[in-house]
């Protein structure tokens, strides 16, 4: 006589049987050329810089001078909008000319820092070439 403890045995055992050769079936095989390959696909899919360090530090100094000039511009819309708002408080009128002059001081220097940039990588590339 069959118990439902040897009937639930049973099933379990059928059931994992199933599962491991469904697994073995679907098992994959590596046929690639190796890791050289894989870095190189990965490189191009990920968008991974490539080049020498020289260039990806001047890439990203170029970036963040970049963001810091998108900063600037955005101050100086905020201190325009403190302008408009102040609504004749002399204080925060003078407040709001003197956060504009000053960011346009930093973005002038940042626009000299971008070219600065610019002409030690020229000259950096003629020194090595």
């Amino acid at each position: 006589m069959r118990t439902p403890t040897r009937i639930l045995q049973q099933v379990l055992g059928t059931a994992m049987a199933w599962v491991t050769s469904a697994t073995v079936a679907s098992a994959a095989v590596f046929d690639g050329c190796g890791i050289a390959c894989g870095l190189d696909a990965a490189g191009g899919v990920a968008g991974l810089p490539s080049g020498d360090v020289r260039s990806t530090v001047v890439r990203i100094i170029q970036s963040v001078l970049s963001f810091l000039a998108l900063l600037a511009v955005i101050t100086i819309i905020i201190a325009g909008i403190i302008l408009i708002v102040s609504l004749g408080n002399e204080e925060q009128k003078e407040r709001a000319k003197r956060i504009i002059f000053y960011t346009l001081i930093g973005l002038v220097v940042i626009l000299f820092a971008r070219v600065i940039v610019g002409i030690v990588t020229v000259y950096l590339a003629d020194q090595v070439a």
